[in-house]
C-alpha cells in the first residue's frame, strides 16, 4: 500500500515537473549547498510527498540538487530515492551512474586502498566493456569473479561481494545479507549501485566521488525512463537509434573545427573524456616504457576536477605522481615547461601535461613559439640516453575554434592530444559530452584512450550525440558572437572602473584567434592590512555578482559555466570551480561568462550602478 502510494505521488511529480529538470545542465548557485548535495533537496522532497504535494510551483522552489547534473540532478535524486524507498535503505545508499562498468570500479578503487578483497558474482555475463586483465594490469585492481545460477547460494567472503545483474526493469529486489553491493546494469540507460548494509555505509562518498570525477550520474532523460519502467513494471524502453547517423555529423563538425586529421573521440562529459586520456597514457607507458615513472604534470590552481582527477588516479598506481606546473599569475607556461621537463629527464620519468590555453581563470595565453620550443626540445637522460619526448593533453574549452593540431598548426610537430568540455560551446549547455582530437603524432595513443573510453562505459549517451550533431554547426558563429559582447563589456568595465583589474585576452591574441567569451574581475579594494584587503575585495565580488542576478534574473546567473546559448554567468572559481585545489592555489576573483544571446546594454547599466555604489 505504502509502496503503491510512492509510486503515484512519483507518477504526478513527472506529470507536473519543471521542464528545467529535462534540459539543463547547471542549476541555482545561490539555492544550493555543496556540504548537503542530494540530502537537502530530497529532504525537502520527503515533506512535499507526507503532503501529497506535487504542484510544478513546489517542485521549482526545491533546493538544488547538485550545481552540475554531472554529479546528479533531481531526477537522479528522485530515481534514487524511489529505489531506496522500497529497498527500506537511505536514499544516500543507492547511486546511479551514465556508465554501466564505473559502478563497479568505484568499489573496486575504495578496496584497492584499503587493501580489501572483493568478490564479483555475476549471474549471466560480466559487462560487454568489463576487461578483467586491463583492469588487473592498469587499473591495479584485485578481484575474484564467480558465476552463479542460484543468488541464494552465494556465501559470506572476506571482503566485498558484489553482484552484477543485467536487467530489463528496474525492479524491486529483496537484499541477501551475504550481498555487500548490488550493481544493476540497464542497457541503454547506465548502472545502479545499492549499498547494502551499515557496514558497507563509509562507501557512499567514496562511490559519490568516483561518479563526481571519473563520470557522470545517469542522465535526467535517462533516469525519466528509469522512473516510468519502475512505475509501469515494465522493460526499459529506449528511443529509436539514430545515433550513428548523428555520431557521424558530430565527428566531421569536429574535424572541420579542429583541423585535426585524426579522429574524435566522444564521451559522456570533459571529465570522462580527461579520464579515459590518463588511463589510455599510463596503458602506452606500460608498454612503452616499462617500469619508468610516470609523471602527469598539472597547473595547481586549474580547474578542480582536472586537479583532484590527476591526484586520484597516482593515489591507485605506485609509480605515477602528480607534479605542479605553475602557470598563472605571473608564472610564464614556457618556462615552466622547460624547468619541468629538464627535471624529470634528470629522473628519466614519462612526462604527461595537461594545461588549459588559455588559462583558467586568468585567461592567460602562453607564447606559442616559446611553448613549442620547450615542448620539442630533446634532452638527455643521466645515462646519456635519451629522454622521453611528453604527451602535451590541451584542455582548449575556452577556446575550442583554435587550430592547434593541423599539419601546419603550431603544435603539429608535438605529441598533442586537445580534448574540450562539452557543457560549454559545444552544445551550448545543453549536455555535458566532452570530445578529444589529437595531431598526426597521436594516432597510437588515440586508439589507448578509445579503449578506456569503452572499457569505463563513458562514451557519449545517443541524446549527447543528436544534441552535438545539432549544436557544433553554429559554434563558431557562437564563438564569434560571444566574444563581441564579452569585449565590449570589458572595455565598458574599464572606462566605468579603471581601478579594477580585468584578466582577459588582449586584441592582438584575437586577431591570432583567442576569442574566449569569459574574464576575470579583480575589483579595487580598501583596507590596513593584506587581510582587511582581502576581504572587502571578496564582500564587493559578492555585492557585485548578487546585484547583477537581482537586477537581471533572467539573464544573469550564479553558475560555474560557460558557453551557454543565453544569458551572462558569473562565478567565483575559488568557491565553485576550483573547489578541490589547495586554498593557496584559489582564486577568489569573480569570473564572468558572457553569451552572445544576452541584453548587454542592461548589464552596463546595472555595472554602472555598482560602480558608483563604491
Amino acid at each position: 500500500m505504502e509502496y503503491d502510494k510512492m509510486l503515484d505521488y512519483v507518477t504526478e511529480v513527472l506529470e507536473n515537473m519543471p521542464s528545467d529538470w529535462l534540459r539543463l545542465t547547471t542549476h541555482r548557485l545561490d539555492i544550493y549547498d555543496e556540504e548537503l548535495a542530494k540530502t537537502q533537496f530530497l529532504d525537502a522532497f520527503e515533506i512535499l510527498f507526507q503532503n501529497r504535494n506535487s504542484d510544478q510551483s513546489a517542485l521549482i522552489d526545491l533546493p538544488t540538487a547538485y550545481d552540475y547534473i554531472r554529479l546528479g540532478h533531481p531526477l537522479s535524486c528522485i530515481l534514487e530515492w524511489t529505489l531506496a524507498k522500497s529497498y527500506h535503505l537511505n536514499s544516500k545508499n543507492v547511486i546511479s551512474f551514465s556508465s554501466t562498468t564505473i559502478p563497479i570500479l568505484a568499489i573496486l578503487r575504495k578496496n584497492l586502498l584499503a587493501n580489501k578483497n572483493t568478490l564479483i558474482v555475476y549471474e549471466d555475463e560480466l559487462p560487454d566493456a568489463f576487461d578483467v586483465e586491463v583492469l588487473r594490469n592498469i587499473y591495479r585492481y584485485n578481484f575474484e569473479l564467480k558465476q552463479v545460477g542460484n543468488l541464494a547460494d552465494i556465501s559470506s567472503f572476506d571482503g566485498s561481494t558484489v553482484l552484477i545483474a543485467k536487467q530489463k526493469v528496474v525492479p524491486r529486489i529483496e537484499l541477501n545479507p551475504n550481498i555487500d553491493f548490488y550493481v544493476k546494469l540497464h542497457t541503454g540507460l547506465g548502472g545502479i549501485v545499492v549499498v547494502n548494509g551499515e557496514h558497507n555505509a563509509h562507501y557512499v562518498s567514496e562511490i559519490q566521488h568516483v561518479r563526481r570525477r571519473e563520470t557522470i550520474a545517469m542522465t535526467p532523460a535517462d533516469c525519466y525512463t528509469a522512473l516510468l519502467s519502475i512505475i509501469n513494471g515494465a522493460s526499459v524502453k529506449t528511443q529509436e537509434n539514430h545515433s550513428i547517423a548523428n555520431k557521424a555529423r558530430v565527428l566531421e563538425s569536429i574535424k572541420q573545427i579542429t583541423n585535426a586529421s585524426t579522429t574524435a573521440l566522444v564521451a559522456s562529459s570533459g571529465l570522462s573524456m580527461q579520464y579515459a586520456i590518463m588511463m589510455g597514457l599510463i596503458h602506452n607507458a606500460e608498454e612503452q616504457h616499462k617500469g619508468k615513472p610516470i609523471k602527469f604534470i598539472v597547473p595547481p590552481n586549474c580547474y578542480g576536477g582536472t586537479n583532484d582527477q590527476a591526484r586520484r588516479v597516482a593515489a591507485c598506481i605506485d609509480h605515477v605522481e602528480v607534479v605542479d606546473l605553475p602557470v598563472d599569475a605571473g608564472n610564464d607556461m614556457a618556462q615552466s615547461v622547460e624547468n619541468v621537463l629538464t627535471k624529470i629527464a634528470h629522473e628519466d620519468a614519462v612526462p604527461y601535461i595537461i594545461a588549459e590555453i588559455p588559462t583558467n581563470p586568468r585567461v592567460e595565453v602562453p607564447d606559442l613559439e616559446q611553448l613549442k620550443n620547450a615542448l620539442s626540445k630533446r634532452r638527455k637522460t643521466p645515462n646519456g640516453t635519451p629522454a622521453i619526448d611528453p604527451v602535451f593533453i590541451l584542455d582548449q574549452t575556452f577556446c575550442p575554434n583554435v587550430h592547434f593540431l593541423g599539419e601546419n598548426d603550431i603544435l603539429s610537430s608535438v605529441r598533442t592530444i586537445s580534448y574540450v568540455s562539452g557543457s560549454k560551446f559545444p552544445s551550448g549547455g545543453q549536455c555535458t559530452a566532452g570530445y578529444c582530437v589529437g595531431n598526426k603524432k597521436t594516432e597510437a595513443l588515440l586508439d589507448k584512450i578509445a579503449l578506456h573510453l569503452r572499457l569505463c562505459d563513458n562514451e557519449a549517451t545517443q541524446l549527447q550525440l543528436e544534441i552535438l550533431a545539432k549544436q557544433l554547426p553554429s559554434m563558431n558563429q557562437r564563438i564569434h558572437d560571444a566574444y563581441q559582447n564579452t569585449r565590449e563589456f570589458v572595455h565598458f568595465i574599464q572606462d566605468t572602473l579603471p581601478t579594477a583589474k580585468i584578466n582577459f585576452v588582449t586584441p592582438e591574441l584575437a586577431k591570432q584567434g583567442f576569442t574566449p567569451s569569459v574574464f576575470s574581475l579583480d575589483l579595487p579594494t580598501k583596507g590596513n592590512t593584506d587581510k582587511e584587503k582581502e576581504s572587502y575585495k571578496r564582500a564587493l565580488n559578492h555585492k557585485l555578482i548578487n546585484l547583477m542576478i537581482t537586477e537581471i534574473p533572467d539573464e544573469s546567473k550564479h553558475c560555474v559555466s560557460y558557453g551557454q546559448l543565453k544569458g551572462c554567468y558569473w562565478t567565483i572559481p575559488a568557491t565553485s570551480t576550483q573547489g578541490t585545489t589547495k586554498e593557496a592555489d584559489k582564486d577568489y576573483i569573480a569570473r564572468v561568462a558572457l553569451s552572445a544571446d544576452m541584453n548587454l546594454e542592461l548589464h552596463k547599466k546595472v555595472f554602472s550602478n555598482f560602480a558608483e555604489s563604491i
